[in-house]
């Protein structure tokens, strides 16, 4: 256990290294560092794992706390550089490190011949040692250095490819949304220093906490609140989850990278790292979990409408977020944590199979620009197959079933039937978008000649990232979390298992029915086009419209946000109001210099009569003053 600082120091002597060459390295060398310094922390994670399943696997409570030094002390706030290993921290450092070497592997092929690209394995390196960082922290400050990092780093990989203006356009948006989210976190963490003068976990954790007044909203409301918009910023949900659409400017295994194993999985970690303020507050935790029924909900709609693989995907990651606040909203703290382990494995699968898809046909992302491809890449099929049915929740064989049943179990032995509600509708529809790209891309005619690249750095992740998204995926086993977090499992059984089984079952088979009939071939998409002109003209303009274009918050936050500042910059471009208070100022001063220089002119009779005047004044005030 005190090797856990190596699996952050790993990362980050590779990031140093990598910015020192500057780039004039050869791409095997950078590739070695860059893939060697996450693979020496996948080792030391490995031994650590070892260890804990050797001899701390059935100890509910276990925590190791490993003290480095000292931050800094100002009167009374020390805060020490320390490292915190439970059982969540233990599965966040599973999923980084794990995915985040798959990963890295797969991009030493996809990057191969880009520009850039011993600074793309810098960024890399720098996003997973602030990634580890923020779940191994025991304190909040040095979770939130690794959160802001985090973002920084996104930041870079999402405009990597800065020649084009859009695209440093898109990191910005990112950026921006994100840091609005974490303006909430900055003030949660001087609301809690306030409340209780710490910010360690290993103090926070233990600490019984009561409300200061019966009044709605009190302290640790506010709190829960502020960091609830914290996780909703990162983890891309409603309302703030648009950037991460945009954030697919970036190169595919960045896509991977954030989407699957690390940033957007950060505000479910805080949620359940922070569970014992959310516990005093249900109706922020209500809160929570009617913002991931929403987001699965609408972002599931919106796609079904997309022609980017790479937006379909995105979207996608938005609605399975959805499923994890959905569970943390119920308290179902182990069944969210379930859920982000098997979507990391299946939601990295579909994007780098993407990327390699967009390598064969030529960079091209649009999937009705494709077709008739399965014969040519077979293996980038059965990925698709396979990670699209565990996304889906095919029964019994993928990994995403099993974490999905537990959420859905859960919510029903607690009676939550909106919750329930909201993720059966997701259920329906997240076969049918999934399965549309799949046979629109890879059944049908074909439109393009593919080209087939088989480089083991290319292959390797993908069957390693298959097999996690099958069975095998959903039978690890996780480690104990916290006393609040178990649930009697059995209970749970009692409320007509078999039943939901059937029905998920059933509506994943419904939803890849419909699909297969709509979009499996060339006369069926006939089949849809005749049938489309028959849905009215008011869904046809507005429905999809509104789905297609996220449900219109770009412009909405454009016409509230962005308009009313270039309109005031216009303004301020014309007539600054702080220029004319100091020329207003300015002007008054030179008024009075004029008048003290015509006061002081040398001649004997202006002074006498000078004085005279004053003494005259003086008189009258003193009469005044009597008189009154």
């Amino acid at each position: 256990m005190n090797l856990l600082f190596l699996t952050i120091l790993f990362p980050l002597l590779g990031f140093i290294t990598l910015a020192i060459s500057q780039g004039k390295w050869s791409e095997n060398t950078s590739s070695i560092i860059g893939v060697g310094t996450i693979s020496a922390s996948a080792l030391v994670t490995i031994y650590i794992i070892f260890n804990f399943y050797c001899n701390f696997s059935n100890d509910v409570n276990f925590v190791f706390v490993q003290e480095l030094w000292t931050w800094f002390t100002i009167n009374a706030l020390c805060i020490t550089v320390a490292l915190r290993l439970d059982g969540l921290s233990l599965i966040m450092l599973s999923v980084i490190i794990g995915v985040g070497f798959i990963i890295h592997l797969y991009a030493t092929w996809y990057m191969s011949g880009c520009e850039g690209y011993s600074r793309f394995f810098a960024y890399t390196n720098l996003f997973m040692a602030n990634m580890v960082l923020l779940v191994l922290s025991d304190n909040l400050l040095l979770m939130y250095f690794g959160w802001e990092g985090v973002g920084l780093c996104s930041y870079l990989l999402i405009g990597f490819y800065y020649s084009d203006a859009k695209n440093g356009i898109a990191a910005l948006k990112a950026f921006i949304i994100t840091r609005s989210g974490d303006i909430c976190l900055v003030c949660a963490l001087f609301m809690i220093y306030d409340q209780y003068h710490t910010l360690s976990f290993s103090k926070l954790l233990t600490l019984e906490l009561k409300c200061s007044s019966c009044h709605i909203f009190n302290d640790i409301t506010w709190i829960s609140f502020m960091l609830l918009i914290g996780a909703i910023g990162k983890s891309a949900q409603l309302p703030l989850q648009n950037w991460l659409t945009s954030a697919m400017v970036g190169p595919t295994p960045v896509s991977a990278l954030i989407h699957a194993a690390t940033m957007v999985t950060s505000g479910v970690y805080l949620i359940i790292r922070m569970n014992n303020f959310f516990l005093m507050t249900p109706s922020i935790l209500y809160l929570t979990g009617i913002i991931g029924s929403l987001t699965v909900i609408l972002f599931s709609c919106s796609a079904l409408f997309q022609s980017n693989i790479k937006k379909i995907l995105a979207y996608s990651t938005i609605s399975q977020i959805g499923y994890m606040f959905l569970a943390l909203g119920g308290r179902h703290w182990d069944a969210a944590m379930f859920h982000l382990v098997t979507h990391a494995f299946f939601k990295a699968l579909l994007f780098l199979s993407a990327g390699s898809l967009i390598y064969s046909c030529r960079y091209e992302q649009n999937i009705f620009k494709m077709g008739g491809l399965y014969k040519f890449i077979p293996l980038i099929y059965i990925c698709f197959l396979i990670g699209g049915a565990s996304l889906s929740g095919v029964p019994i064989i993928t990994a995403g079933f099993y974490s999905k049943e537990m959420i859905m179990l859960k919510t029903l032995a607690n009676h939550d039937y909106f919750f329930l509600l909201s993720g059966v509708i997701g259920m329906f529809l997240t076969p049918i978008y999934t399965f549309r790209m799949i046979f629109v891309v890879f059944h049908g005619e074909k439109k393009i000649e593919p080209r087939v690249c088989n480089k083991i750095t290319q292959n390797l992740p993908l069957i390693l990232l298959l097999l996690l998204s099958t069975f095998i995926g959903g039978w690890i086993k996780l480690p104990l979390l916290t006393d609040t977090i178990i649930t009697n499992v059995s209970e749970v059984y009692n409320y007509g298992q078999i039943y939901l089984e059937i029905i998920s079952g059933l509506l994943v088979t419904f939803g890849i029915w419909l699909a297969s009939i709509f979009w499996m071939d060339s006369s069926s998409r006939i089949t849809g086009e005749i049938i489309r002109p028959r849905v009215t003209e008011v869904i046809e303009r507005y429905i999809v419209l509104l789905c297609y274009y996220g449900w219109g918050f770009d412009w909405l936050y454009k016409l509230i946000f962005i308009k009313p500042y270039l309109f005031i910059t216009k303004k301020l471009s014309y007539s600054d109001p702080v220029d004319v208070i100091v020329n207003v100022i300015v002007s008054l001063l030179c008024w009075l210099k004029n008048g003290l220089i015509c006061s002081e002119n040398g001649k004997l009779n202006w002074y006498i009569v000078s004085m005279n005047i004053g003494a005259i004044m003086i008189l009258i005030m003193i009469l005044i003053y009597d008189r009154l």
